[in-house]
């Protein structure tokens, strides 16, 4: 009996303290900062590094200016677009990739690729959407 005088005790101080600990608000602020400064675009998963030309297709271009992805997406919603992901490092690539700041070459025309090969749907946020367009 004694011992289950003590559990009852241990219980009812566990709820008192439950009900009476102090309510606190959670606080996350969360600063994505600026997108990279890619002249072909960057790709859509960390650590977000700059990506090739031909990587992206046209359709990720408005005016010769990438729309972004990731935190940094300004498509509009629903969007999707083609990618050739034989230029990206999870399937394989490990060419050349313009650095964070470089310039694009004047001859290469982001919104009007020549032979663009598009072998994947993708929506901008990490995700692939083949056949959903």
């Amino acid at each position: 009996m004694n011992g289950l005088k003590l559990f009852l005790l241990v219980a009812v101080a566990g709820i008192c303290f439950a009900l009476t600990a102090p309510k606190t608000q959670a606080q996350v602020s969360v600063d994505i900062g600026v997108a990279p400064d890619c002249p072909y675009g960057y790709y859509d998963v960390p650590p977000y590094d700059c990506a090739p030309y031909g990587y992206y297709g046209p359709e990720w271009f408005t005016g010769g200016v990438f729309i972004g992805v990731g935190p940094w997406f300004h498509g509009p919603e629903g969007f999707r677009g083609h990618v050739n992901n034989r230029f990206h490092p999870e399937h394989g690539y490990n060419g050349p990739r313009p650095a964070r700041g470089e310039k694009p070459d004047p001859n290469k025309h982001v919104d009007k690729i020549a032979h663009f090969k598009g072998n994947e749907v993708r929506d901008g946020r990490g995700h692939a959407v083949e056949g959903k367009r």
